[in-house]
């Protein structure tokens, strides 16, 4: 299993046909930087057929039946599986995931989520009695999909299968950086069986094809991933037509250390989770808590794991860190780098200098700051890289008190010796998700923000519900 060389171009696909636009937008290996192929860029007007597909294809789509909608979505997944192997090389190539992250995670997840969500259809109330009434559940309308390109293929599977389970048509607008995951995406859905203009994918810019999406008329909600600033002008666009909106944005999560963990483990986990895909993780736990006696023992911890995530090719199988996405995205994580130092923070490993031997390449080293003080920038803002930020606490109270200081609320974890204790922390972080000693990854169970790191809520039956209105029909 290789790199590709050429990924081709990612065309539209609108209506069940391939199209080709007359601008085009270059795709380069961030591992390289070199260009391995063209995205199609769109205009509003490919969103206006794109958008009229969706909208004639939905009178059809959302009458089928429910075992038919699930049995499409099962041969999806059945359609993508057989096309796993290719699927990992195209987004190890495109965006620079090692090929054991786009094995497990990349290609991983979307198949887990797409075995969960039969089920979860299935056993969804779409019809319930309330006294004299009838309560129906019904498909949202045309919905009009943005998603990133940290997690491409995932994301992506998130919104669409649940918008098609609930009877919804589909505008995709993938990222313009990875754009060829989302065409194998549409070549399963072709396979599939799903009528033309079930689902629609049309490539570009977000300030174009993005802005046209959310602000269409005949969108009836648009689900959008991204960071915060791009989600504010997303709701700002969605206003104008008051359609439905969600939005998972971004995040600054901590691990809470309590007193009584296993430090060395607790501390190993956390600090695998901030450099996992090279640190481009909404979730990523960017802020370790620890006691403040033990804050010399953590960062040891930490530099040991930090030393151990060897940076490299994606494709060298040695390699636990690849190159972040872009040049653009590099430069932004060694300002944040030079910013914390700036500010007082203590570099313990790492830094913004490039990796030895690494001279092409968006590549950042695995970096570790301590003595971080709750106000610094890097323990405010999303970096988006490999950059951990330690940050001492005195007792429960103290660290649940600077978990909570931020604008965001996306997830976060807890580690002690007495879950009962871990589970009170817990309760107390006002984040939308919390591991609790390592807890496992649930594609059934909700996800999504507090505060500015969303609305709406992804996968499982709250996923699900996302995509449909609710109807009284009294009697």
């Amino acid at each position: 299993m290789g790199r590709r060389q050429d990924l081709g171009e990612a065309r539209h696909y609108i209506d069940g046909q391939w199209g080709q636009a007359a601008g085009r937008i270059e795709v380069i290996d961030p591992a390289t930087e070199h260009v391995v192929g063209w995205a199609s860029a769109g205009t509003p007007a490919d969103v206006d057929a794109a958008v009229g597909a969706a909208r004639r294809a939905l009178p059809g789509w959302s009458t089928v039946e429910l075992g038919e909608r699930v049995a499409v979505v099962q041969r999806l997944a059945k359609a993508l599986a057989e096309r796993s192997g290719e699927l990992m090389e195209v987004i190890s190539t495109e965006m620079g995931s090692p090929l054991w992250v786009s094995e497990r995670v990349q290609v991983g997840l979307p198949m887990m989520v797409l075995d969960a969500f039969p089920e979860v259809a299935r056993a969804f109330p779409f019809e319930e009695e309330l006294g004299n009434s009838l309560v129906v559940r019904e498909p949202v309308g045309v919905v009009g999909c943005i998603t990133p390109w940290n997690y491409p293929l995932y994301l992506a599977v998130c919104k669409v299968v649940p918008a098609l389970l609930a009877g919804c048509t589909v505008v995709l607008k993938p990222s313009e950086i990875t754009p060829f995951d989302a065409t194998v995406l549409a070549q399963a859905t072709e396979s599939a069986g799903l009528p033309a203009g079930v689902v629609n994918v049309v490539h570009g810019y977000g300030t174009e094809v993005g802005e046209a999406l959310a602000g269409h008329a005949d969108v009836d909600m648009v689900s959008f991933t991204g960071s915060t600033s791009a989600g504010r002008r997303v709701a700002a666009t969605a206003a104008a037509t008051v359609k439905r909106v969600a939005l998972e944005l971004g995040g600054k999560s901590a691990t809470v250390v309590l007193d009584d963990a296993d430090l060395a483990k607790a501390v190993a986990a956390g600090a695998s989770m901030c450099f996992l895909n090279s640190g481009q993780t909404c979730t990523a736990l960017g802020r370790l808590l620890v006691p403040q006696a033990r804050l010399a023992e953590a960062e040891a911890v930490a530099a040991a794991v930090a030393e151990r995530h060897v940076v490299g090719d994606p494709f060298d199988p040695a390699t636990r860190v690849g190159p972040v996405v872009s040049a653009r995205q590099r430069a932004t994580v060694r300002g944040y780098i030079d910013g914390a130092l700036a500010q007082g923070a203590r570099l313990v490993v790492g830094g913004a200098d490039a990796p030895d031997g690494l001279d092409a390449g968006y590549y950042v080293r695995p970096t570790v700051f301590s003595s971080v003080e709750r106000g610094m920038t890097i323990a405010q803002e999303e970096v988006f890289g490999p950059v951990l930020a330690i940050l001492p606490y005195g007792d429960d109270d103290d660290a649940v008190d600077i978990a909570n200081d931020t604008i965001y609320g996306l997830s976060a974890a807890v580690w002690s010796a007495d879950e009962e204790r871990a589970m009170a922390v817990a309760r107390r972080l006002r984040s939308g998700q919390v591991e609790v000693n390592g807890g496992r990854y649930n594609p059934a169970a909700p996800f999504g923000g507090y505060r500015q790191s969303g609305t709406g809520r992804e996968l499982g039956a709250h996923g699900l519900a996302e995509f449909l209105e609710v109807k009284s029909i009294q009697r």
